[in-house]
């Protein structure tokens, strides 16, 4: 079996003759398993390209393979139902419930019903949203980000080799997007899927893909190759112009948390007594003590000064914990946690809430002195 699930062979896209074509001669090989992100400008034919491979449009000239076999060869819509296709602004069916919506594709196939309501509610699981709460709600009784869950869902339904998404998370807030990245990329580690992603945002490139091409006017590759070397080994001005300055808090993309060593930080679960509280900070010389809830989930900042003021109760005390962090974050996403924390570290929690640890300046700094591939 070949290493090679899709090939772009000599791909050219007009749509008006006589004027420049929208992908000129693409030769492109994506990989069985890997995530190959296309990032470039607007309009340097990235969308263009995933339309292509999936056949929503047809190429004016070349060929593209997808398993060794010509998609021409293949009718459109069986081919369609074969690749999963996650686009920015999910197009959900807004008639019908979140279950039917992700049962689309396995109903066009003849699955039966017992499978397809199995399948929906895995897969509903799979992207942490409860099957019992949401099967049957609507698209309109759903956040940005869970209806982009949504999408991913349906995209994965009936079990595609090929993911193409299409800018999935650029239209959702800063922390929602991060935490769909971090899901997303927590689930590629289970599902192996061969992914093609397209984005305009490096810092989402350098986090997401295994290799990135980065596209000129016309899907002309200026360089093909891992976050790495492209972040070490820019091939031209256009590369290095593209990544823009600071390739050394790029550099922070590559590595995360789950990477470093984290800090055990002295932790009080409520109700505690003060005095116990005040105690437990002095014997393990911290200057903070994390106050966590029933669930361990963090909740404040306390210290001896914060503790001392007897006027209020220690639920209250301290400072509380606002912003979270959470293995796959990337140790840029740890270092912007930290410049917003009281305290100057950042709270690191697993996927339900529960606290881990925290990450520091010095933990940061100690990584990439000894295993930043920035040069």
């Amino acid at each position: 079996m070949s290493d090679v699930l899709i090939k772009l062979e000599n791909i050219e896209k007009s749509y008006t003759p006589g004027e420049p074509a929208a992908v000129r001669n693409l030769n492109l090989e994506v990989m069985r398993g890997e995530v190959l992100v296309l990032v470039g400008p607007s309009g340097c034919g990235k969308s263009t390209t995933l339309r292509l491979i999936n056949r929503l449009i047809e190429p004016t000239k070349g060929k593209i393979y997808l398993n060794g076999e010509d998609v021409t060869d293949i009718n459109g819509s069986q081919l369609r139902r074969r690749i999963g296709y996650v686009i920015q602004q999910v197009g959900l069916f807004p008639h019908k419930t979140i279950a039917e919506n992700i049962a689309t594709v396995p109903k066009l196939l003849g699955w039966k019903k017992e499978e397809i309501d199995k399948r929906v509610d895995e897969l509903l699981e799979v992207v942490s949203m409860d099957p019992e709460v949401f099967k049957d709600r609507y698209p309109k009784e759903l956040s940005g980000g869970q209806a982009q869950r949504v999408g991913v869902a349906r995209a994965l339904a009936a079990n595609p080799d090929v993911l193409l998404m299409d800018e999935p998370f650029g239209a959702i807030d800063p922390i929602t997007r991060d935490r769909l990245q971090n899901e997303f990329l927590r689930l590629q580690q289970d599902l192996k899927k061969t992914i093609v992603f397209v984005t305009h945002d490096i810092d989402e490139a350098i986090k997401m893909g295994d290799r990135i091409a980065i596209l000129r006017e016309g899907s002309e590759i200026a360089q093909l190759d891992t976050p790495e070397n492209i972040l070490t080994e820019p091939a031209d001005d256009f590369v290095e112009s593209f990544l823009g300055s600071g390739a050394i808090l790029k550099g922070l993309t590559l590595k995360k948390v789950r990477d470093i060593q984290l800090q055990p930080i002295t932790t009080l679960k409520a109700p505690v007594l003060r005095d116990k509280a005040i105690q437990s900070i002095n014997e393990n010389n911290d200057s903070f003590a994390i106050l966590l809830d029933h669930n361990d989930h963090p909740l404040r900042w306390l210290d001896e000064r914060a503790l001392n003021r007897t006027n209020q109760p220690i639920e209250k005390s301290g400072r509380p914990i606002a912003v979270f962090i959470q293995p796959e974050d990337t140790l840029q996403d740890a270092l912007s946690a930290m410049l917003q924390s009281s305290v100057g570290m950042s709270v690191v929690v697993d996927r339900r809430g529960k606290y881990l640890g925290c990450c520091t300046i010095e933990s940061l700094a100690k990584l990439l002195v000894h295993e930043s591939p920035v040069k």
